[in-house]
């Protein structure tokens, strides 16, 4: 694949290809969802480093605890709120499962039934466990002492694995939203003023005193992250000033701060961990052992989101772990970069001149005749 094709779409390392010689290596944020308690730690800890002002923070939206609604120009962590009753909960474990599990027939007998009096591991019933690693032992091990037929009576996961008990009846799925720092992002491609640019550790930067404030990279993002910050945002100053009224406005990933050897403010901040930040691919594969975990125990609506370098975006240097489909967190389910077709338009730009320019000499020549 050549430099162009590269720029555009396809597998890629970023900082490479933006003209680093000795790049660090790509940085990256694993959000794990599951252990989000909403504390808004997050939020909080990136306004007070970044000096944002507020864009009606302290306002309720009137759909749920909610306060910030979305990200914007000034407001570059958002967490969000999501109500889920006992049907909706079986329906997230039900699509996860079909995500693992395709039903591809198998060689060979079935495997036997599963023993009722078998120490199997407990599947989970609540919201999944912490992390082994950090936050003491996992359910399993907790468990493991007790014979699974206890458990029975409850009913089991489709792998015969006894669950420890019911599904609740509500729960919420708290989620810390933030920039997806995409392999191949649309907000820097259609930039004309060279204010976004693709910094040495692979995340992309905004420049606010190069920023003209065209908007372009608006409509480009297609995960609505990026916006122009207004003239209602309030300021947190003495002097009321409000900076960068007019221009796009978005998470640096704490540029400042990893110039200096220090991780995000928001990551720093997070008191379970949800927030995590390092090399990319180990943030990737730190995420996929944690869905392994929580499948194996039964949470089989755990799924990643962001990890794939070949979506439409080119994977993304901010991955999360979510509990049930991108949509209901707000999330495109399969986001597009908005200049990944460049070359098939103008491809098909130069046929439709091209054949313009041929009628045009059919009559031109027929009138002539």
């Amino acid at each position: 694949m050549g430099y162009l094709a590269r720029q555009l779409a396809g597998r890629t390392d970023p900082a490479t290809d933006a003209g680093w010689q000795e790049a660090p290596g790509r940085k990256g944020f694993f959000t794990d969802t599951s252990i989000c308690i909403g504390c808004k730690a997050c939020e909080v800890a990136c306004k007070e480093w970044n000096a944002l002002p507020m864009d009606g923070n302290l306002d309720l939206t009137g759909n749920s605890y909610d306060n910030t609604g979305d990200l914007g120009a000034s407001t570059w962590r958002h967490v969000a709120f999501v109500e889920q009753s006992q049907e909706r909960i079986v329906a997230a474990r039900e699509s996860g499962r079909r995500l693992v599990n395709l039903g591809m027939p198998t060689v060979g007998s079935p495997p036997p039934s599963p023993d009722p009096t078998s120490r199997a591991v407990p599947a989970g019933y609540g919201m999944p466990p912490a992390p082994a690693e950090e936050h003491g032992p996992s359910l399993g091990d907790l468990l493991a002492e007790k014979d699974s037929a206890e458990y029975r009576h409850l009913g089991t996961t489709v792998e015969g694995t006894a669950m420890v008990g019911p599904l609740p009846e509500f729960r919420w799925l708290m989620a810390s939203d933030v920039c997806k720092h995409c392999t191949h992002a649309g907000c820097l491609d259609v930039c004309p003023t060279g204010a976004l640019f693709r910094s040495e550790h692979g995340t992309v930067v905004v420049q606010p005193d190069v920023c003209n404030g065209c908007g372009y990279c608006v409509g480009a993002c297609p995960f609505g992250v990026i916006e122009r910050r207004t003239d209602s945002a309030v300021s947190v100053r003495k002097d009321g000033h409000v900076p960068d009224v007019g221009v796009a406005q978005k998470c640096t990933l704490c540029y400042d701060r990893l110039s200096h050897d220090q991780e995000p403010a928001c990551a720093q901040t997070c008191p379970t961990t949800s927030i995590r930040f390092g090399p990319l691919e180990e943030m990737v594969d730190l995420a996929r052992r944690r869905v392994s975990q929580l499948h194996e125990q039964g949470f089989t609506e755990a799924r990643l989101y962001g990890a794939n370098d070949d979506d439409g975006v080119g994977g993304t240097g901010s991955v999360f772990l979510l509990l049930d489909e991108p949509e209901v967190y707000g999330l495109p389910p399969d986001p597009v970069c908005a200049t990944s077709r460049l070359g098939e338009m103008f491809r098909t730009a130069g046929y439709a001149g091209a054949g313009l320019l041929g009628a045009a000499a059919l009559a031109f020549l027929g009138r002539r005749s």
